[in-house]
């Protein structure tokens, strides 16, 4: 299992519709770790690591979004690891990373 580690961004209306939740939710179901925020320009932004196999769901996850959310656009970059690793579990963060 190789294990890959993104960034993304989401940015439409995704803040004020429980999109954090929901990505974390989305991430813990996949075994992945990670963390999401919310910035100021009103996107959402993580960083995430999971099972290679496993990034076409996440995707979709992404672009779909909770109910009451609309995705405009959707950003996926390769990222480094996180240094040291995250520890167990993905967490929301409140302000951007």
């Amino acid at each position: 299992m190789s294990l890959q580690t993104l960034r993304f961004r989401v940015t439409g209306r995704v803040q004020g519709v429980g999109f954090r939740a929901y990505v974390r939710t989305r991430a813990l179901e996949m075994g992945a770790t990670g963390v999401v925020a919310n910035c100021p320009d009103g996107s959402v932004q993580g960083t995430i690591t999971l099972s290679e196999g496993l990034l076409p769901l996440f995707q979709e996850a992404l672009r779909t979004g909770p109910p009451g959310a609309r995705v405009d656009a959707l950003e996926i970059e390769a990222a480094d690891p996180f240094p040291g690793g995250v520890g167990e579990g993905f967490r929301i963060e409140k302000d951007c990373l």
